[in-house]
C-alpha cells in the first residue's frame, strides 16, 4: 500500500572477496561458453550491474572515459542512465569473451550451443540467472542470486575503502537509503569513525 512504511528489509546474500574471486574464475577459461560465463560473473561482480542491464549491453556501451573504460548509459530501473567504471581485470574477461566469438557490434553477449559454437544476437534475463545459479550451485552457495552479486559488489566496494555516494552513483540508486541497504551496513561503536579524526588534542 502506498504510505505504509516498510519495516522488513528484503533479505540478501554477500559474498567474501575470496568467494566472489573463486565464483566469476569457476567457469573454465578454455572453452568459448566458460569465456562469456567468466565475462559475464566478472560484470555483475565487479560492475554491480542489474541482469536486465547485462542482457541489453551492446558494444556501443563500452567507452574509454577519463582514460577509463566504462559502460555508458545503461537503461537502469526507472529508466534512470548513469556511467559505469569497469575495473581493467573485468575488461580482460569481456575482451578474452569478444574475440573467442568473434564479435565486435550488437549485443555484447550471445548464446553458445552445446557444440560450442556462438549463435543468435544475445541473450535473455532468464540466461544470465541460469549461468548464476549453475556457478553457486557448483561452489556450493545455493542461495546466492544474481542481485546477490550486484549487493556483493557494493560491499566489496566499500570495504575496499569506497565512499558510500560513489558507491550510490555505480548501482544507479536514486536514494542513498537503497545503497545503505545493499551494504548491510551497521554502526560500530567501538572503533567509531569519528575515533581518529585528526582534530584530537
Amino acid at each position: 500500500m502506498k504510505g505504509v512504511k516498510k519495516l522488513g528489509v528484503r533479505p540478501g546474500n554477500w559474498l567474501t572477496a575470496d568467494e566472489a574471486r573463486r565464483f566469476w574464475q569457476a567457469p573454465p577459461s578454455d572453452t568459448l561458453k566458460g569465456k562469456g560465463d567468466r565475462a559475464i560473473l566478472a560484470i555483475l561482480l565487479g560492475c554491480g550491474l542489474r541482469r536486465r542491464e547485462l542482457a541489453a549491453l551492446e558494444f556501443t556501451h563500452l567507452q574509454q572515459r577519463e582514460e577509463h573504460w566504462a559502460i555508458v548509459d545503461p537503461i537502469g530501473k526507472g529508466g534512470h542512465i548513469r556511467t559505469v567504471p569497469v575495473p581493467d581485470w573485468v575488461k580482460t574477461a569481456v575482451d578474452l569473451w569478444a574475440a573467442a566469438a568473434g564479435i565486435s557490434a550488437g549485443r555484447l553477449f550471445r548464446c553458445v550451443c552445446r557444440a560450442g559454437v556462438c549463435w543468435g544476437d544475445g541473450i535473455t534475463e532468464r540466461a544470465v540467472w541460469h549461468v548464476v545459479k549453475d556457478y553457486a550451485r557448483r561452489l556450493g552457495l545455493i542461495q546466492v542470486a544474481p542481485h546477490d552479486l550486484r549487493r556483493s559488489c557494493a560491499k566489496l566496494c566499500h570495504a575496499a575503502g569506497g565512499e558510500l555516494e560513489q558507491i550510490q552513483f555505480l548501482l544507479g540508486h536514486v536514494s542513498v537509503q537503497t545503497t545503505e541497504r545493499y551494504l548491510g551496513c551497521k554502526q560500530r561503536i567501538s572503533g567509531a569513525v569519528n575515533d581518529r579524526i585528526g582534530i584530537e588534542p
